[in-house]
C-alpha cells in the first residue's frame, strides 16, 4: 500500500508536465542540476574547511626585510602615452 504504482508515477508526470510545460522542462531539469552542483561543491568546501581547523596551524616563517637599492640604481617604471584613435566619421 505504501509504494506507488507504475500508474502513479504516470499520473504525477502528466500533471507536472501539464502544470510547467513541455518547453520550460528542460530548463527546469538544467537548474535543478546546476543548483544541486553548486549546493554539493558548498558542502565539500565546508567539509574541507572543517577538516583544515582541526588540523595545526603550520608555524609562521620570520620575516626578512627587503633590500633597497641606492638611489642611483633604482628603476621606475615608464608608461608612455598610448595615441587614442579617433572615431570615424560616416
Amino acid at each position: 500500500m505504501g509504494s506507488l504504482s507504475i500508474w502513479h508515477w504516470l499520473i504525477i508526470a502528466v500533471v507536472f508536465v501539464m502544470f510547467f510545460g513541455a518547453k520550460r522542462m528542460p530548463d527546469a531539469a538544467r537548474s535543478l542540476g546546476r543548483s544541486l552542483r553548486i549546493f554539493k561543491s558548498e558542502v565539500s568546501q565546508m567539509q574541507s574547511e572543517g577538516k583544515d581547523a582541526d588540523a595545526p596551524a603550520p608555524a609562521p616563517q620570520p620575516a626578512q626585510p627587503q633590500q633597497q637599492l641606492p638611489a642611483a640604481q633604482q628603476v621606475t617604471p615608464s608608461v608612455a602615452p598610448q595615441p587614442q584613435a579617433e572615431p570615424k566619421s560616416l
